[in-house]
């Protein structure tokens, strides 16, 4: 027998994984790339007769993929114990190319092209929602995908490379944004009152206004049409095979990326913790559940997208004169810590990162609050948001996706991980929606003090609460919470 059958195939295993990955790679790319595209798609609209694109209609328009977010997570539990992960994130592949095709030319060869109109506006968030359909889908599958076919002792660093490319799809659409927009000028837009705004450089933003958001949303066909085609390619997961009594498929697999002979032991494990392909639930007690909905609920309550959505605006209103340049340089951080937590998850294990992670993200937190305003502390008012940033990128952002993936029992994997994460894009817009009018009303001291405080009541719900998962199998999940009933 082969080296390579014997103790199975790292290569293979590691083609799998990126090819998967790539399902987080345009999460992050969908997600932002209305960052660029935003002012342009704001001009366009506002030039419709039959309707007033109001501030509101607006902050609905760059906001609407989130409701096709939380629907992809609501139904990703239920396609993926019924169509398999490998079909749903085919699926979800489909659904982020039909939503850049869309959005890139929503008039969809019926309506006249370039003429905005409510009917337009409609059609076009309609696309977004799609979108946001397949980034929910993969937000919980692709995680559970990887979790479900790597082996346990680096089952939290092949995890953590969703959520490093998720942070490098961002990074990747903010320079296709602005090479797209090139020499062009984005539109400068001015507020009349009662949320309605007139356009100051509409000439010399022509361009951007009636053709530059279309390259940019388009741009994303490229990806998604790739990730759909590749994932054809990758196998079922050896945990949904079992499930179905696809056993033999199951092991073969298993060896390939294992070795024959621990296929067997880990077959019969899984076959053990399997006696029914789905249970209610509650079978394991509320207190699985409660842990993994807050781990998905403090991963957005503590304020990260409040950076990433608006990081321009932030920088901004701290008094810097070229913000964009300041976001493009936070990416890169990010960026950077994210590897910290792929290099490091399985020598220091889940809670500690997630705990040091929170405590800085507080310090981060409470420095902005402090220092917001005062033109004098700028330069620390900038490093204690940095400061926040880079924590999360090495704790919350990825360790909380490594645990939805991994601390659920086998028979309620799927529906556990869709309520996690249909609460995580809940929470998401509630942060995203809510940021802008606190900091306006109440103060940028106010919002950072609260996210701090929120930091802090994280790292003791995960002191007192989480388990640890390191090192154990994903079968050992079912003994652990069985124990806690």
């Amino acid at each position: 027998m082969s080296t390579e059958n014997t103790q199975g195939s790292r290569s293979y295993l590691f083609g799998i994984v990126l090819v998967a990955v790539l399902g987080g790679l345009l999460f992050g790319y969908d997600t932002a790339v209305i960052s660029g595209a935003e002012k342009g798609l704001q001009a366009f609209f506002m030039g419709a007769t039959d309707f007033s694109y109001t501030d509101f209609w607006h902050g609905f328009t760059s906001s609407s993929a989130l409701i096709g977010c939380i629907i992809g997570a609501a139904i990703s539990g239920m396609l993926a114990s019924n169509w398999g992960r490998k079909k749903s994130l085919i699926f979800a592949g489909v659904m982020f190319f039909i939503s850049a095709w869309g959005s890139m030319c929503p008039e969809t060869m019926v309506l006249a092209k370039g003429e905005p109109n409510l009917t337009l506006f409609i059609v076009f968030n309609i696309y977004r929602v799609i979108g946001g359909v397949g980034v929910g889908l993969a937000s919980a599958v692709c995680p559970m995908y990887i979790g479900e076919i790597a082996p346990s002792n680096i089952r939290g660093m092949l995890v953590s490379w969703n959520q490093f490319a998720i942070i490098f799809g961002q990074l990747v659409v903010y320079f296709v944004n602005f090479f797209i927009l090139g020499d062009h000028v984005a539109p400068a837009i001015e507020s009349i009152g009662n949320g309605l705004n007139q356009i100051l450089n509409g000439a010399d933003a022509e361009w951007a206004i009636a053709e530059g958001w279309r390259y940019m949303f388009g741009s994303e066909m490229v990806p998604a049409g790739l990730f759909a085609l590749l994932i054809c390619f990758v196998p079922e997961t050896p945990r949904y095979l079992a499930s179905v009594g696809q056993d033999a498929e199951a092991e073969g697999i298993l060896a390939r990326i294992n070795g024959a002979g621990k296929a067997k032991e880990i077959l019969k494990e899984i076959k053990e913790t399997m006696t029914v392909k789905t249970e209610p639930l509650m079978t394991y007690g509320l207190l699985c559940i409660f842990v993994g909905i807050m781990l998905s609920v403090f991963q957005q309550a503590v304020g990260i997208n409040a950076v990433l959505y608006f990081a321009p605006r932030i920088y901004g209103a701290m008094g810097f004169e070229n913000p964009m340049v300041l976001t493009v340089f936070n990416g890169i951080v990010n960026l950077a810590f994210t590897c910290i937590a792929i290099f490091t998850v399985e020598k220091l294990g889940r809670k500690p990162l997630l705990i040091v992670g929170s405590l800085g993200m507080a310090l981060g937190a409470f420095g902005v609050a402090m220092t917001f305003g005062n033109e004098s502390l700028n330069l620390y008012c900038m490093i204690s948001l940095m400061v926040y940033s880079a924590s999360f990128m090495f704790s919350w952002g990825p360790i909380c996706w490594v645990l939805i993936a991994e601390v659920f029992p086998n028979t309620i994997r799927g529906g556990a991980v869709a309520i996690a994460v249909a609460f995580q894009w809940i929470f998401n817009w509630i942060v995203s929606t809510s940021f802008v009018p606190m900091a306006n009303s109440l103060g940028y001291w106010f919002v950072y003090g609260m996210y701090g405080i929120i930091c802090v009541i994280a790292a003791v719900f995960v002191w007192r609460l989480v388990p640890e998962t390191k090192g154990k199998t994903l079968e050992d999940m079912t003994a652990l919470w069985k124990n806690k009933k």
